[in-house]
């Protein structure tokens, strides 16, 4: 008997599709491959995505509910994983948990524009959290950030997102699956399984949660660090995946138009690490292209009083324009808000972590000045994604001057970069408040030769 209602395809024709050639290929390259094998491209810049990462994470961690949650997970059960910049250490799948939180509180983890994601805050905590207890030297830690951002950037690559969900928590724990496989030492087989199981453990990610500041979703990166390495140990235990997990949940699932091609174009010469970006602007990478632009404004027409701004005009593409909402509730919300942004740029003088804060929320002067901010999608500039992030900013001041700049990339991504010096005076900016001058400079020195040490035990109990 024959099925006849539209869409669904019966079991015997299901199960008779073979495994497909990319993952194959992709599990094969993911084993074989040495440090030795990775160009000086991939390795430098993987430096600075550790060294960013803690950075974040530790700056993050100082936030009351992610101390609170670390606090309360240490109470329950104590590990040797350290939460990343508490003093406090914890179960290997806490600390994963608690540190990819922390890493996404700020709104200053790197990202793939290509992605349309943040691949490395879904592997640094699940690498951190597993790499002494498996013996991890640096080169090994190295390479599976490498492997496992690859391959999490690959499926956003490969796919689309249905637009109601947040990528954070979603390929991200393919991502980190792979990376703690690879510490574990898993040959082909296993890291398929793996990576199979991890397809299965995407969250129901609502985009709206970033709109509304609601800060659950500061925890999907954490979860799928956890999930990461739960998908190790049901592999290990002998749990099975199905045959092509990655194509099915992201060709149908959580995504549409999943390509396999471009799971293994140029896989092994284009490294996606080495295309990142970095942030500085503590706020969503949507509004960067706006702030880049009031910057332009401010270098070339001098010192502005924010009182004399009448109106800001912003055109920019589709994604930056949601981003409307000019009285935001939350810090979370108030780094999802363009209107604020620019606004609380103007009245501090940069997006930093504290003009998103409870006292710039509070500061009239910036509230009066975000209610005069009109945000417009360009179709135009929609139609760039996602090699351009354009955005064209207007002001119109009391006096009746209108002072205008573009950018069309983002400060910081590929085509416009941030110096190594440049992130390592972020982390500087970050790190010392919580573990002074003299032990950040430590840990800078640690991670730029983290790839000569025989061990990661000297980098996690400087970062604890």
């Amino acid at each position: 008997m024959g099925i006849v209602t539209p869409g669904i395809v019966p079991a015997t024709t299901l199960l008779a599709e073979p495994v497909p050639a990319w993952l194959d290929r992709w599990t094969a390259f993911a084993a074989e491959l040495s440090f030795s094998d990775l160009p000086e491209a991939a390795i430098d810049r993987a430096r600075l995505v550790l060294l960013d990462s803690l950075g974040v994470i530790a700056a993050g961690m100082r936030e009351p509910e992610c101390r609170a949650l670390a606090e309360r997970l240490a109470a329950r059960r104590r590990g040797e994983a350290p939460a990343i910049g508490s003093g406090l250490s914890l179960d290997p799948r806490d600390a994963a948990l608690v540190n990819g939180a922390a890493g996404t509180t700020l709104e200053l983890d790197e990202g793939n524009q290509y992605a349309r994601g943040h691949p490395a805050i879904h592997v640094v905590p699940a690498i951190l959290a597993v790499a002494q207890e498996t013996g991890a030297s640096g080169a090994d830690l190295i390479a599976a950030l490498v492997l496992g951002y690859e391959i999490g950037a690959r499926i956003g690559i490969a796919s689309k997102l249905r637009v109601t969900m947040h990528p954070h928590g979603t390929w991200g724990t393919v991502g980190a699956a792979l990376a703690v496989a690879r510490l574990h030492g898993a040959d082909a087989g296993m890291i398929g399984r793996a990576i199979g199981l991890a397809s299965s453990f995407g969250l129901s990610t609502s985009r709206r949660t970033m709109l509304e500041g609601a800060t659950v979703r500061n925890t999907y990166a954490g979860l799928s660090n956890q999930l990461g390495l739960t998908a190790w140990d049901l592999a290990a235990s002998g749990f099975l995946p199905e045959r092509d997990g990655i194509g099915v949940v992201y060709g149908g699932i959580l995504a549409d138009d999943f390509s396999a091609e471009a799971m293994v174009e140029d896989l092994g010469t284009r490294w996606e690490i080495a295309r990142n970006y970095f942030k500085r602007h503590a706020a969503c990478r949507y509004t960067h292209g706006a702030l880049d632009a009031l910057a332009q404004i401010r270098r070339e027409a001098g010192p502005l009083d924010p009182d004399s701004v009448r109106s800001v005009e912003v055109a920019t593409y589709v994604w930056a324009a949601q981003l409307d909402h000019p009285a935001p509730e939350t810090m979370l919300a108030a780094k999802f808000s363009l209107p604020f942004a620019l606004a609380a740029a103007l009245v501090r003088g940069e997006a930093n972590t504290d003009a998103f804060r409870d006292e710039a929320r509070a500061d009239r002067r910036i509230l009066s000045l975000a209610r005069r901010v009109m945000v417009q999608e360009d179709p135009a500039m929609t139609a760039q994604l996602p090699g351009l992030r354009p955005a064209k900013v207007t002001l119109t001041l009391a006096d009746g001057r209108k002072l205008s700049a573009q950018a069309l990339t983002n400060r910081g991504d590929t085509e416009d970069p941030y110096s190594a010096d440049d992130v390592r005076e972020k982390f500087r900016a970050l790190a010392g408040p919580v573990w002074g001058a003299e032990r950040s400079e430590a840990i800078v020195a640690a991670v730029a030769g983290i790839d000569q040490a025989e061990g990661v035990g000297a980098l996690l109990a400087l970062v604890s």
